[in-house]
Formats: structure tokens, C-alpha cells, sequence
């Protein structure tokens, strides 16, 4: 089932269009201080305070990282070394997804492309230029002063782009971070990239579920 042709195509970017690896490299900083049968858990916890973390006042991204490191370790009971930084400093090197390039240049000419990203101005462009699409717009939360899935980080977007929940496509691989705050909006086009590291919600949602971008130009017919 196709949708109608939206007015704007909006994605999140870490982890939808970026390979965001965040827990490749907690794996590699920490594997001298927590057991390999539990790193699953450790980089889960990470994860976990990350979106925690966010849920608050806006703060420098890098304070979100840091903060939620030195709370596992806390958790966990290990050493924190000030790893915090080296994943800041890391994120703007991160790359597209394989299936990217390809998928975005079958609909980047046809409908305006716009990403909402939990990153600061410093770091995102970086990670936008490695896509091989243009963006009609980029948006961050540090412009927002709000990060996903608030609530405020979506009607920044909206506002911004001036057109009602009704006129955008909302893309991503998170329903915890976008797809049920987009739900909330009342964003009815929704589509869930199925990239292993979050389970479908449930069909209350109102989703369709693609496998990477290359199935995006189908859902708009194109």
C-alpha cells in the first residue's frame, strides 16, 4: 500500500540513514572491564540512559554521552575513563548505511528530503554530507532546544517547515525515539526501517515497515 505524496520526506538520521555505532564502540572501549557474556547488557544500560537522558532540559550533546556513560559505569560498577568524549569526537566520522546512497537517490529529486537528528550543529553536517542526497532542510536539537521524542523537537520541526503533520513522511528505525512521538503529533505516514536494533511496536502505531531505504520510493509510488 503506497501513501499519498507527501510535501516532505522527514528522517531521523543516526542509526535510520547513519550507522550509528555506539555500541560497536562501547564493546571495543570496554571490553578490559566488563565480562563478554554481558556486554549485550552493558551496551543495552547505555542505551537505555542515553534515552533517559534526553527526556530532560536540553543539554549539549555531550553531555548527554557523558552523563549516560558515567551512569552505567556507576550502575555496573566499573571504571569510567572519560570515554565520553572519544564517542563525541566520534560521531561526525560515522558514514551511511549501505543501502542509503542508493535508496535516497530514487526520491531525492522528486520530494523535498528533511532530517530532525539528536545532534549538535557542529557535528551534523558532517554525517549529512557522507549520505549522497541533498536536504531540503537539517534540523537539530540544538536548534530545538529539545531532543526526540519530545514532543517540542517535533513541532520545531513542523513549525519550521510550516506545514501541518498531515504534509510529511516521518522515517526512522526508532519507534521509542520518533515513531511513537510522531504517533503522538499525529503524523499518520509513518515507516519503520527494520534494522535489528528495535523490535516492531505494535500496529496501533499505523506504520509501514521497509527492510532499508531502498523500499522508501515504493511507499510513495515512485
Amino acid at each position: 500500500m503506497s501513501f499519498l505524496r507527501p510535501k516532505y520526506i522527514t528522517f531521523d538520521c543516526y542509526g535510520t540513514l547513519t550507522n550509528f555505532q555506539m555500541g560497536t564502540m562501547t564493546r571495543e572501549l570496554f571490553a578490559d572491564r566488563v565480562d563478554a557474556g554481558q556486554m549485550d547488557q552493558f551496551v543495552k544500560d547505555f542505551s537505555a540512559y542515553r534515552l533517559d537522558q534526553v527526556m530532560g532540559d536540553w543539554r549539549p550533546y555531550d553531555e548527554i554521552i557523558k552523563t549516560s556513560l558515567m551512569r552505567v559505569c556507576k550502575r555496573w560498577n566499573v571504571e569510567y575513563r572519560g570515554e565520553g568524549q572519544l564517542f563525541y569526537d566520534a560521531v561526525p566520522t560515522w558514514g551511511p548505511h549501505a543501502d542509503v546512497p542508493a535508496g535516497l537517490s530514487k526520491i531525492a529529486d522528486k520530494i523535498p528530503l528533511v532530517i530532525f537528528s539528536n545532534a549538535m550543529d557542529e557535528q551534523i553536517m558532517s554525517n549529512v554530507e557522507k549520505l549522497g542526497a541533498p536536504f531540503h532542510k537539517v534540523f537539530t536539537a540544538q536548534q530545538a532546544q529539545a531532543y526526540k521524542p519530545r514532543l517540542a523537537a517535533f513541532e520545531f520541526m513542523l513549525d519550521n517547515l510550516g506545514c501541518g503533520p498531515e504534509d510529511v513522511l516521518h522515517v526512522s528505525s526508532s519507534f521509542r525515539y520518533d515513531l511513537m512521538s510522531a504517533h503522538d503529533m499525529k503524523i499518520k505516514n509513518k515507516a519503520f526501517v527494520a534494522r535489528g536494533h528495535e523490535q516492531p511496536a505494535n500496529a496501533v502505531y499505523g506504520y509501514q515497515q521497509i527492510p532499508d531505504i531502498s523500499g522508501l520510493a515504493a511507499l510513495v509510488g515512485l
